[in-house]
């Protein structure tokens, strides 16, 4: 017997889909805007020659990076109440999400911390620039007009790693997608439209990051 397609259960939920698509993004804006300013800050550390500052950060960068995200997931909302840190599901998703980013933020900006001549740093000491001033003034938006290609794809990945919320019950797209699929039976449709959805935000997503890097760009 044939399967056939009928996409009314999903479009009479597509609102559920749609505020968990909205709950989605807003996981992922969250979370990268902290792990921007963990992975700045870690980056920072990293290129630095203070072996006090390089240590931790590696230890950070490398821990994080070698544990796959949903053991960090699960961790942080069933280990984490055990240790005294009770945190709702929203809430320790951005955590976790926010302390992932941050150690692969790092390595994007400290590539882009190393493409920066040092002459600059040197150009600032002499007129007369504090340390602190040549990093936020030269320094960071040099590095980030160099990373932008790489940080796109980055933010689009990060996005999609919202997905894994659903584990913990957090009602973002692929939860709300289960959901329809789990009282409506239609596997297929649900999927697609699904699907359909994370596509078609990964490229909004990469579109506005063009638009962003084309408006960015050095004058040749």
């Amino acid at each position: 017997m044939g399967y056939t397609l009928n996409f009314g259960a999903v479009w009479r939920n597509f609102d559920f889909l749609l505020s968990g698509l909205a709950l989605s993004l807003g996981l992922a804006v969250i979370s990268i805007l902290i792990g921007a300013v963990i992975g700045l800050v870690v980056a920072f550390a990293l290129t630095s020659k203070n072996r006090l500052a390089v240590v931790p950060a590696r230890v950070y960068v490398t821990v994080i990076r070698n544990l796959p995200i949903l053991v960090l997931v699960l961790f942080a909302f069933f280990a984490l109440p055990q240790m005294g840190l009770r945190l709702d599901k929203i809430k320790s998703f951005v955590l976790v999400l926010s302390l992932y980013s941050g150690a692969y933020l790092a390595e994007v900006f400290r590539a882009g911390l190393l493409s920066i001549p040092k002459g600059l740093t040197e150009a600032g000491l002499a007129i007369g620039l504090t340390g602190m001033q040549i990093r936020s003034s030269i320094i960071a938006p040099l590095m980030l007009r160099n990373v932008l290609p790489s940080l796109s794809s980055t933010i689009i990945s990060l996005f999609k790693d919202t997905s894994l919320a659903a584990a913990i019950a957090v009602p973002e797209l692929t939860f709300a997608a289960r959901k329809i699929n789990v009282e409506s039976f239609r596997v297929i449709e649900t999927w697609m439209v699904t699907s359909a959805l994370y596509v078609a935000t990964c490229f909004l997503i990469a579109a506005v990051m063009r638009f962003v890097e084309r408006r960015l760009a050095l004058p040749r």
